[in-house]
């Protein structure tokens, strides 16, 4: 095998898409900071023990783990950075009150998410910690909503939903962890086969919640359908009603509801969405609720939050054209070196012909040139 062949599902970023996806990033980072999100920076690695800690078996497999070589300890590569801002705001910053944390950095799957996934994403997430009531988890879905607007996505498509009705549903159901991690598979994929099969030994009442679930999906109506079918199991009406509000709160995008969509339920302890957009083929941001995500850490602080893949949004929305650079010949010249450093500091890029170079192609679009026009160097266009 050649030397230079790179594992499956992993690639290197060309100058194009490598320009693009850092300009998206600035945009993201910039838009979070317009909310007040502070910037942290969790290491790629640490100890499996951390990293892994009250996380479920889909996240472990998700991991690739190795040997440090300084202390004999397993260290894991990160699969998903959320654990890890828990843990900042639980042990290092432990702040009292509101506290908003936004990264974007890669994570390493063990394996691909699907055929054409990468297994290296470039993870961009913001988290706000403290506040429990709906206006956080408002807040972290107009932020994603942001975002994808600052990155210039137009069509967006949201669904909502919530973890807390199947908890519902299931509460005092006594059944092994190996078969609720089946039925919410069943349930996320719409399986009313598997789901029947499985659920057969269930009190009746959860046993019918739960097939429900399966077809309540759809538009708004769907909230109402919900209310008459599952209105009388605890809890449920008040879920409906948060739904309710956030869905009002919504402007410009195409809203949708599936109550049986469980993905990440390892994680999410409330609303969850999901958003979709032309050219994805899955969900291109998810989010949500997930209030149990640092009492691992000790401290059960009420969580929301979202995460999406630079890699992917980049494949999705349009190309940036290129920002117009001035050309300048190479000389070992006191004044055109000071004039080109003048014009770089001004922000343009300049870029320098260098000698026997002067016909390769032009990777930057100049659009102007740098020329001695008696004893002044003057930017002229071509």
């Amino acid at each position: 095998m050649s030397a230079w062949v790179l594992p499956d599902h992993i690639a290197d970023v060309l100058p194009s898409e490598a320009r693009h996806i850092e300009e998206l990033r600035r945009g993201l980072l910039d838009t979070a900071r317009g909310y007040g999100y502070e910037l942290v920076m969790p290491p790629l690695l640490e100890y499996i023990d951390s990293l892994l800690t009250g996380t479920g078996e889909e996240l472990d497999l998700q991991t690739c783990k190795l040997v440090d070589q300084l202390s004999g300890r397993t260290l894991g590569l990160r699969a998903d950075t959320t654990q890890q801002v828990a843990r900042i705001d639980a042990h290092l910053l432990n702040r009292s009150g509101l506290t908003r944390l936004c990264y974007c950095g890669p994570v390493i799957h063990a394996r691909p998410d699907g055929p054409r996934s990468t297994r290296e994403p470039l993870q961009f997430g913001a988290e706000i910690y403290g506040h429990s009531g709906l206006e956080a988890d408002l807040e972290s879905l107009l932020l994603a909503l942001d975002c994808l607007r600052s990155a210039g996505v137009t069509q967006i498509n949201v669904d909502l939903g919530d973890a807390r009705i199947a908890r519902s549903l299931l509460a005092g159901v006594m059944v092994e962890m190996d078969v609720l991690r089946q039925v919410h598979a069943a349930l996320a994929v719409k399986d009313a086969t598997e789901l029947e099969r499985l659920t057969r030994g269930f009190p009746q009442t959860s046993r019918e919640g739960l097939m429900a679930l399966l077809q309540l999906y759809g538009g708004i109506e769907v909230l109402d359908e919900a209310e008459k079918r599952l209105g009388g199991v605890a809890g449920v009406s008040k879920v409906l009603a948060h739904l309710r509000w956030l869905a009002e709160r919504l402007d410009g995008v195409n809203l949708s509801f599936d109550l049986a969509d469980l993905r990440g339920y390892a994680y999410y302890s409330g609303t969850r969405f999901a958003i979709y957009v032309p050219g994805a083929s899955d969900a291109l941001v998810r989010g949500g609720r997930y209030d149990e995500v640092g009492a691992v850490f000790g401290r059960n602080r009420p969580a929301a939050g979202f995460s999406l893949d630079l890699k992917q949004l980049v494949a999705v929305v349009p190309e940036r054209p290129l920002k117009a650079a001035i050309r300048a010949p190479w000389l070992d010249d006191a004044h055109a070196t000071a004039a080109v450093a003048a014009l770089r500091r001004q922000g343009e890029t300049v870029v320098c012909v260098l000698p026997g170079h002067e016909s390769q192609v032009d990777e930057f679009h100049c659009d102007r040139e740098l020329v001695q026009v008696g004893d002044q160097w003057v930017v002229k266009a071509l």
